[in-house]
C-alpha cells in the first residue's frame, strides 16, 4: 500500500524523469525534491516502489525509471489539481461549425495548433453519427461502369467513393438523381433516404438498379458511424529524444497513417466530460505502447467531435493538458461571423 512517503517519492521521480529523461537517483531527489531525507532512507522507499510495480531499474548500479502505472498516478494528480474551465464541450463543435473554413478546415487548423503548441502531435476525429445531414452530393460519369460519389455532410465534412455500377448510367440522369437528392438538403440521411427510394421507382424507370446502386453505396457511408481522422505534422517528433529511436518513430508513423486503429481507439475511450488520456499499454494498439494519447470529445446530434495529442510516455502531461484545455477554450471563443479567428 502506498504511504505519503512513497507518494512523494514517486511524484518525484516522474516528474524528474519527464524533465531529464534520465533514470533517477535517490541523490538526485535528496538534492533536489526530498531535500529533508537521507539518500539512503529514499533508496528504500524507491526499493518498495519498484516491487509494487511503480518503478523500474535496469541493473542494479543505474537509478529508476516510471512504469505505466507511476505516469498513470501522475496524470490523475495532475487532473485533479489542474484549474478547471467552465466549459460547454458542446459548444465548440457549433462554433467550429459556424467558421469560414468548415468543420473539416477548423479541425485541420485546430491539430496543426496543437502540433505547434504541444511540440508533439495533434489529432482531431469526426465521427458521423446516424443522423448526419446532407448538405450537397455529386455523381461524376467515370466510364462505362464507374461513378465517383462526392458527398458533402453538415459542417464541410467530404466523403467521396467510386461506385461501380450494374451497367452504363449517362451523365444526364446522374445530374437528374444530383438535383434530386440536394433539394433534400439539410435533412438526415433516413429520411433522404425514403423519399429517393420512392422517387426512383416512379421517374426514372430504367435506370432505377443503377440509381439504387448508388443510394446503397450512400447508405453504407450514411447509415452507420463513418470517422474521419486529421493529423498534424510529425515534424516536431524529431527532436523528441524519445522518437530518436527510428523503430518507435516508425510505430507511430504506421498508426497515424493506416487510421483505423488510432480511430478504433480514439472511439473506444472518448469521453466527454473533460480530458481523457492513455498511457503505453493501457490500450491494445502494440505500436503505442511507447505514447500516451491525450484527448476530449464532444458530441452533439449526428456528430462527435474529439481533439488529441500524441506523444510519448516521456511527455510533459501538465503542458498537455493545458494545451488542450486552451485549445478547447480558444474555440469556444471563435466568431459566428466569417471575420476574425485566424488561427482556427
Amino acid at each position: 500500500m502506498l504511504t505519503e512517503r512513497h507518494l512523494e517519492v514517486l511524484l518525484s521521480v516522474v516528474h524528474e524523469f519527464i524533465e531529464s529523461g534520465e533514470h533517477v537517483g535517490s541523490r538526485t531527489l535528496s538534492r533536489r525534491y526530498l531535500t529533508g531525507r537521507s539518500a539512503a532512507t529514499i533508496r528504500n522507499e524507491m526499493a518498495d516502489l519498484e516491487e509494487m510495480g511503480y518503478l523500474m531499474q535496469p541493473h542494479t548500479s543505474a537509478g529508476r525509471a516510471p512504469t505505466t502505472r507511476a505516469y498513470r498516478l501522475f496524470v490523475d494528480t495532475v487532473l485533479q489539481r489542474r484549474s478547471h474551465r467552465d466549459l460547454d464541450r458542446g459548444e465548440w463543435v457549433e462554433h467550429l461549425k459556424a467558421h469560414r473554413n468548415g468543420l473539416q478546415g477548423a479541425l485541420t487548423n485546430a491539430t496543426e495548433l496543437l502540433t505547434q503548441l504541444s511540440n508533439y502531435v495533434g489529432v482531431a476525429a469526426f465521427t458521423q453519427l446516424k443522423q448526419a445531414r446532407l448538405s450537397k452530393i455529386d455523381f461524376i460519369r467515370v466510364d462505362t461502369s464507374h461513378v465517383l460519389l462526392l458527398l458533402v455532410l453538415e459542417g464541410g465534412i467530404v466523403h467521396h467513393r467510386i461506385i461501380t455500377m450494374p451497367y452504363d448510367l449517362p451523365q444526364e440522369s446522374l445530374e437528374d438523381l444530383t438535383r434530386r437528392i440536394n433539394t433534400l438538403a439539410g435533412h438526415a440521411w433516413n429520411e433522404v433516404r425514403i423519399l429517393l427510394h420512392g422517387y426512383i421507382a416512379q421517374e426514372l424507370g430504367g435506370y432505377a438498379d443503377s440509381c439504387r446502386k448508388a443510394i446503397d453505396e450512400m447508405d453504407r457511408l450514411l447509415a452507420a458511424e463513418h470517422t474521419t481522422l486529421f493529423t498534424g505534422s510529425l515534424s516536431n517528433l524529431f527532436s523528441v529524444p524519445d522518437f530518436q529511436n527510428i523503430a518507435r518513430f516508425r510505430a507511430l508513423f504506421s498508426i497515424l497513417e493506416q487510421e483505423s486503429e488510432l480511430v478504433d481507439l480514439l472511439r473506444k475511450y472518448s469521453r466527454v466530460d473533460g480530458i481523457g488520456v492513455i498511457i503505453g499499454e493501457e490500450h491494445d494498439v502494440p505500436e503505442l505502447e511507447n505514447c500516451a494519447v491525450v484527448f476530449s470529445s464532444s458530441s452533439t446530434e449526428g456528430q462527435r467531435t474529439t481533439l488529441g495529442i500524441i506523444g510519448p510516455k516521456r511527455m510533459n502531461y501538465e503542458k498537455v493538458i493545458s494545451v488542450l484545455d486552451r485549445v478547447l477554450h480558444d474555440m469556444t471563443e471563435l466568431p459566428d461571423d466569417s471575420g476574425s479567428g485566424a488561427n482556427c
